[in-house]
């Protein structure tokens, strides 16, 4: 019996509150009164049932739909995950024999290597016509479809375009048809949805940066302009730097990391990232040691789950190595009594806050140990929510120096009772050098959201969705608290581990399998296991007992 008219009906509720029946397919894009939201910008996408979808995506099923702008956090992501997919056709039309490489993010933009021939570099006439070709793909408002290919047909293509990258890192993937991206001719791995054609990108620029160059997006506050570039020549060097060791040992992408799991050299690899973190760490803790005269203050800060604790406990070791008596003093002993902590936005207690730290008793006792006078430290107890003091006394011996590591060691409020040149400032991240493939990096902030789920889940007891409602308001003490001061520092400390994401993968993905598409950060939660999959996983077993990557999978030799 044929199903009645009704029942052939989907319903559609828009985030209006506004409720439609339409009979399926519909597409996403037609149920738009206008192509541009109230703000003015062009609406680029759409959260279906909490996922991320295109305009032309189809709704066969019951839905809820909330259109996005670059303004809103999908359509950011999807808005540089489109101008990089720009920028590869680009130079594959203007330079088809360059080597090009989207490498790692720069200040408010990406970093690209450029090389032709024989140049080993970019320049600036170059960079000139790349920009200028992209700025006509614009003009030419040219369609971006979303094809399906054949699993065969797509390892056809990528190896007739000479993209060895994709054609390595579907090597060890067997998905029956593969998603791609195709625009005029030019082709690329769908690592995520992108916008349906080239004339919504109109908000870029390319800045020279020797030896490759910059590619800026539009400024989150501002959309309708580009980001003001900053220049961070030292957590630049430490990119390149481990770049160049990536490249040495031939492991720059998912797909070679996957195909050394394979081949069983992955234990070396291991024994290899290992050492050159404490190689690293010795080297630092000699810097320390050349300004003994007059370092008193080793000060760690660094964004969340970056290693910070570890990266301290393996310093102070190399420091005592080197005949020095660091001894740690930890800001979380000086919260104010839980009571007076400042509320966030949300009106909980802010303990990111500088003001959740007393200020003056913490500079007060700062001071008298650089004078080398004796105090009583206090101890936080974290199950009262008080401040308590036991009876204890510091005073700073000669050739004895503090270490101090936390959220706002490098913030000069913190420790301005301290003379300048006592203080060795150190800033530490997960910088990974790892691609996907090279139009396609792996998110610094991703890296340390895996590591954070895992950690969580671990020791704190949040589960996967805990996690990911909080990360926002992390991200946002972060670059209120942390971003701002990492330029002035006397060095910095890459914790990552270019095995760690083959681990962490076996022990995230279900945890991330608990997010259903009833949760509003279900569609973060989809990014990250598409992402997760171009992984092969390999044994926590193989981690050594002093690694950074302990600090958030257990079974670490320190003590935390």
């Amino acid at each position: 019996m044929p199903k009645s008219e009704t029942s052939q009906r989907i319903r559609i509720t828009l985030e209006d509150g506004r409720l439609l029946e339409r009979r399926p397919p519909v597409l996403v894009g037609d149920l738009l009164a206008s192509p541009t939201a109230a703000n003015g910008l062009e609406v680029l996408g759409a959260l279906v049932n909490n996922d991320v979808y295109s305009l032309t995506y189809p709704l066969d099923s019951d839905s809820t739909v909330s259109f996005f702008t670059v303004a809103e956090e999908h359509g950011w992501r999807m808005y540089v995950r489109s101008l990089c997919f720009l920028l590869a056709k680009a130079v594959r039309e203007v330079f088809p024999q360059a080597c090009f490489t989207i490498e790692h993010s720069l200040a408010t933009g990406y970093f690209c290597n450029f090389a032709l021939g024989a140049q080993n570099g970019i320049k600036p006439g170059q960079i000139h016509a790349i920009e200028r070709r992209m700025r006509e793909l614009v003009a030419a408002d040219l369609p971006i479809e979303r094809r399906k290919l054949a699993y065969t047909d797509a390892l056809a293509q990528f190896a007739h375009e000479q993209q060895g990258d994709k054609f390595h890192l579907l090597d060890f993937r067997n998905p029956n048809k593969v998603v791609i991206n195709w625009c005029d001719g030019f082709s690329d791995l769908a690592h995520g949805v992108v916008v349906e054609h080239t004339g919504a990108l109109e908000v870029f620029k390319l800045v020279p940066y020797p030896p490759g160059f910059v590619i800026q997006f539009p400024d989150r506050r501002k959309p309708a302009q580009v980001a003001p570039f900053r220049r961070r020549p030292q957590l630049f060097q430490i990119f390149q730097e481990h770049k160049r060791w990536g490249r040495i040992l031939g492991v720059n992408t998912a797909g070679k990391l996957n195909e050394l799991i394979v081949s069983g050299g992955i234990r070396d690899f291991i024994k290899i990232a290992e050492a050159l973190h404490e190689k690293k760490i010795a080297q630092l803790a000699d810097q320390i040691t050349e300004r003994r005269d007059h370092t008193r203050w080793v000060l760690i800060a660094g964004p969340s789950s970056s290693g910070k604790t570890t990266f301290a406990k393996r310093l102070t070791v190399q420091l005592q190595v080197n005949g020095l008596r660091p001894t740690m003093l930890s800001t979380d002993d000086y919260f104010v009594d839980r009571e007076h902590t400042p509320p966030g936005v949300d009106g909980k207690p802010d303990f990111e806050h500088l003001e959740a730290i007393d200020l003056p008793l913490l500079q007060a006792n700062l001071g008298k140990l650089d004078r080398r006078e004796e105090i009583e430290p206090p101890h936080f107890n974290f199950t009262t929510g008080q401040r308590e003091f036991q009876g204890d006394r510091l005073r700073l011996e000669p050739g004895q120096l503090v270490v101090i590591e936390g959220t706002h060691a490098l913030n000069p409020q913190l420790t301005a009772a301290i003379p300048l040149e006592h203080k060795f400032r150190i800033y530490v991240s997960a910088l990974t050098q790892l691609n996907l493939d090279c139009n396609t990096r792996i998110s610094t902030t991703d890296n340390r959201l895996v590591r954070r789920l895992v950690r969580d889940h671990s020791f704190r007891g949040h589960n996967a969705l805990d996690t990911l409602q909080m990360w926002p308001n992390v991200q946002r003490g972060e670059r209120r608290w942390i971003f701002p001061f990492q330029a002035a520092v006397d060095a910095a400390f890459n914790s990552a581990l270019d095995y760690e994401l083959a681990v962490l993968k076996l022990i995230v993905e279900p945890l991330l399998a608990s997010v259903k598409p009833t949760h509003p950060e279900y569609a973060e939660t989809r990014r990250l296991q598409e992402f997760l999959g171009c992984f092969l996983g390999i044994s926590e077993q193989l981690v050594p007992p002093t690694s950074i990557l302990r600090e958030f999978i257990g079974r670490s030799s320190f003590r935390y």
